[in-house]
């Protein structure tokens, strides 16, 4: 089965064969599990600190609680998500240098800690679709693109004098140091390979359901307008 995502030819084999939901391999370091397998495909979402602000998430988990329990997670995410397409927050990703910056760092380890096959840097978060190699967890990739990319943001930021929009600032404040990225993410195991394709249709279309462009091409920092060699997953040409 050959998967094209963007321009890059893929091959990742069965989709999360014999995977098992129920088995012992779900952490949390908050409100938010998380699902750990060396086979499972993943689709992750991180957003900046002052994407979603305090209160606002307040009101969304005082709303949820009136649910059915089993519908609280799909419903968070779907709110959650629109939230942040709707563009709150500084937006500092929309930045070129920031955009390229966060793209690079998706593209470094490719084929070596981990296959990339879908991305996308959005105003205020990022989607990836990957699936981890050669030992490395989710948890430390995700935690690694963040790190990275965090300390270079916050130093841009401190260079142009960036503090974000008004009222808001105080978001990017954690002991007196920038707190860049939001500390959870989201992230979904493919189920199978029409989940898998729904997934690189909406990280695709993530620019054009936010207005941002008409095609999904058009958005520069997405796979599905990098410049990639066939059959090389994530390798960008010159």
């Amino acid at each position: 089965m050959c998967m094209s995502a963007g321009n890059a030819r893929l091959q990742p084999g069965p989709l999360n064969a014999g995977l098992d939901p129920g088995a012992p391999r779900w952490h949390s370091r908050g409100y938010v599990p998380h699902f750990e397998s060396a086979d499972a495909i993943q689709h992750v979402t991180y957003r900046l600190a002052d994407s979603l602000p305090a209160d606002a998430l307040a009101r969304l988990e005082h709303e949820l609680r009136a649910m059915p329990p089993e519908r609280r997670d799909t419903e968070r995410r779907k709110r959650i998500e629109a939230w942040i397409d709707a563009g709150h927050g500084c937006c500092i990703l929309r930045e070129p240098a920031v955009a390229e910056m966060v793209q690079a760092s998706f593209l470094h380890f490719d084929g070596e800690r981990y296959r990339l096959f879908a991305w996308v840097v959005m105003p205020n978060h990022v989607h990836v679709l990957f699936q981890t190699l050669a030992g490395w967890t989710m948890a430390k990739i995700v935690a690694s693109w963040k790190s990275f990319t965090g300390r270079r943001i916050a130093a841009y930021m401190d260079q142009v004098g960036w503090e974000g929009q008004a009222g808001q600032a105080g978001a990017w404040r954690s002991q007196g140091e920038r707190r860049v990225w939001q500390r959870e993410y989201w992230d979904r195991f493919m189920r199978n390979e029409q989940h898998f394709w729904t997934a690189v249709a909406y990280i695709h279309n993530n620019p054009v359901k936010a207005a941002l462009v008409e095609k999904a091409e058009d958005w520069p920092w997405s796979s599905a307008s990098a410049r990639l060699e066939p059959g090389v997953p994530g390798e960008v040409q010159p």
